[in-house]
């Protein structure tokens, strides 16, 4: 698979809601997830191999609730990073209050699977 092909992967991926899917097919079982910051009950901003990874979007989506949004890119660079950039209105489940969003998300491929997978945004 290519970066392109890898990347479009990612962003199809997340574009129809299918991340699980993701995270089984393109994830490396050792891949490292970082956030702008610890999640909430957390204290690392990392979350390390595929099942915690898995129970980071659990969490997220029981938590929060996509309401509308637009990804980006891919912009590649080198032959095994890209970047794309998510915007997006989110829904607190709890609130209903909306949430405006916006992050860049750096991926990092090694093997043919996503090895690393970084994420920028304005923590509140």
């Amino acid at each position: 698979m290519t970066l392109m092909e890898m990347a479009m992967a990612v962003k199809t991926a997340n574009d129809t809601n299918k991340t699980y899917d993701l995270l089984r097919d393109h994830y490396a079982q050792d891949c490292v997830s970082v956030e702008a910051g610890p999640m909430p009950g957390t204290d690392s901003a990392e979350a390390v191999g595929l099942d915690a990874i898995r129970a980071k979007h659990e969490w997220w989506d029981s938590e929060m609730e996509y309401v509308s949004g637009t990804i980006e890119g891919p912009h590649l660079h080198g032959d095994d990073r890209f970047a794309l950039i998510f915007k997006s209105v989110m829904r607190e489940k709890a609130s209903g209050k909306e949430i405006p969003m916006e992050e860049v998300a750096i991926y990092t491929v090694k093997d043919d699977k996503i090895a690393r997978e970084e994420f920028f945004y304005v923590m509140e």
